[in-house]
């Protein structure tokens, strides 16, 4: 079974809108994990817009399911994951300015950063994982730098899915089969959701985890955070 790791960013987006503590993030992250997640995703950006600083550091001494914290792998990150060695780091190219990660890393330009950290992280016991798109070069020059995890990147999936599923997915289909063959881990992030998740789960049943975020939150205004959990568990059997 895929493993549910839910990224709380919207959470704090709601409670900066108003300051105060409402809605409290930790709480949340205690009642994702009691409600059947897997993990917990954060990605604390330096403008702290959403997930603060202080929210990670929090959050590193309660959560008990898999805590994945997600960044560009600034000075300011890499800090953080060696303060708090959580059980992964996931690596994304997106510069502090940009409104959501949308873009996978140029594994081959970057390849000697990424090895660098990669090393770092496995020193410190941490797990890490490379935010990526489809591209086979990107794929093999990601696994050249030893990292344990590609996450594939699934916003051009997600926009795509209604008009050709089929024919979308084919690309996720052999980046998933190259990776597993090169022997990298594959997680999936971006706009999964109630509707696409099913599909690209069967499709690519080795998948080990999604981080899903925006999609989650927003169905739980509807559903109930505690029935939005389980329904996107189901379609991860």
């Amino acid at each position: 079974m895929t493993k549910l790791s839910v990224n709380i960013n919207k959470i704090a987006t709601i409670r900066n809108a108003r300051g105060g503590e409402t809605p409290n993030v930790i709480q949340v992250a205690v009642d994702c994990e009691r409600f059947g997640c897997e993990g917990i995703t954060v990605h604390p950006r330096p403008d702290e817009r959403h997930i603060t600083t202080k929210d990670v550091y929090e959050l590193s001494k309660i959560v008990k399911t898999e805590f994945n914290i997600e960044g560009f792998p600034d000075s300011r990150y890499v800090g953080i994951i060696n303060d708090l060695k959580p059980a992964q780091a996931t690596l994304v190219p997106d510069p502090p300015n940009v409104l959501t990660s949308n873009a996978g890393w140029d594994t081959k330009t970057n390849q000697s950063l990424l090895t660098d950290l990669v090393q770092q992280f496995r020193q410190m016991g941490v797990r890490s994982s490379i935010f990526i798109d489809t591209n086979l070069e990107n794929i093999e020059y990601a696994a050249k730098t030893g990292v344990d995890r590609i996450e594939l990147y699934t916003g051009p999936y997600a926009e795509n899915f209604a008009l050709d599923p089929e024919k979308v997915i084919e690309g996720y289909i052999r980046a998933a089969n190259f990776a597993t063959e090169l022997g990298l881990g594959i997680n999936a992030g971006h706009d999964l959701s109630l509707e696409n998740l099913k599909f690209f789960k069967t499709n690519i049943p080795q998948l080990a985890e999604v981080s899903i975020g925006h999609a989650l939150i927003s169905d739980a205004l509807y559903f109930g955070l505690e029935n939005t959990i389980q329904r996107y568990k189901l379609l991860l059997i």
